[in-house]
């Protein structure tokens, strides 16, 4: 497939852009799973949090989502589990 590359570079550290730059609307994301697009959907570009108890799901519910996003979506993901 190629290397990602980059359109543009920016620092970790900047200011803040202005106000009038900023936009409501959030472009959502359809995942593949009916609950999650009605009941809580994601947006695009945007960070989500899956919590629960032991062996609900939680993992084999991501690794639906990765797969989705990234063969349905061309998209790449980054998935972190903690605890």
């Amino acid at each position: 497939k190629g290397e990602i590359g980059e359109e543009v570079r920016w620092a970790i550290h900047r200011a803040a852009p202005a106000y009038e730059e900023l936009s409501n609307w959030q472009e959502l994301l359809e995942t593949g799973n009916k609950v999650i697009d009605l009941m809580c959907p994601f947006a695009k570009g945007g960070k989500v949090g899956l919590f629960g108890g032991a062996g609900v799901g939680k993992t084999v519910n991501m690794m639906v989502l990765i797969r989705n996003i990234a063969i349905e979506h061309s998209g790449y993901s980054v998935f972190a589990c903690v605890g």
